[in-house]
């Protein structure tokens, strides 16, 4: 009986081992199975994160693009505005030197006419003296004459 219960233990105990392989088997199935699933959803997430980098950097990237050709269409509208502004400043230039000229034209006539005018002024004040010293001589000659007249 002894051997009876020993094979008996026995196969109970390979009975229990074998259920504890069966387990440990399942177990060691289900861990593998749930870290493959780790390891999938870990890859799906690093391929998520890559792609939302990428998208990310894409938009960086125009932004950039767009921000570059904003300041580009500045500069060149500044450029621009600079030359409008010499462009008309030298045309300001171009008008105040034309009417400086012609201001100056203006002015040298008009001392022209005052030093005419001055010698106009000049010559009939001379004139005048001379018919007036002409008259008065006239006048000393006549007055000398009648008074030699009544005195003789």
């Amino acid at each position: 009986m002894s051997t009876s219960k020993s094979a008996n233990v026995t196969q109970e105990e390979i009975q229990a081992w074998l259920t504890e392989i069966r387990d440990l088997k399942n177990t060691v199935s289900a861990l593998r199975s749930s870290l493959e699933q780790e390891n999938i959803d870990k890859e799906k997430s690093v391929q998520e994160a890559v792609a939302a980098s990428s998208a990310e950097i894409a938009q960086l990237k125009a932004t950039a693009a767009a921000l570059r050709d904003v300041l580009e269409q500045a500069r060149i509208d500044r450029d621009k505005d600079v030359q409008d502004a010499v462009v008309a400043a030298n045309q300001e230039i171009v008008q105040l030197r034309a009417a400086t000229a012609a201001l100056r034209d203006t002015l040298e006539l008009a001392r022209q006419d005052k030093e005419r005018s001055v010698q106009t002024a000049t010559r009939m004040a001379h004139d005048e003296i001379q018919q007036l010293k002409a008259t008065v001589a006239t006048l000393r000659d006549t007055l000398e004459a009648a008074d030699a007249g009544v005195l003789a």
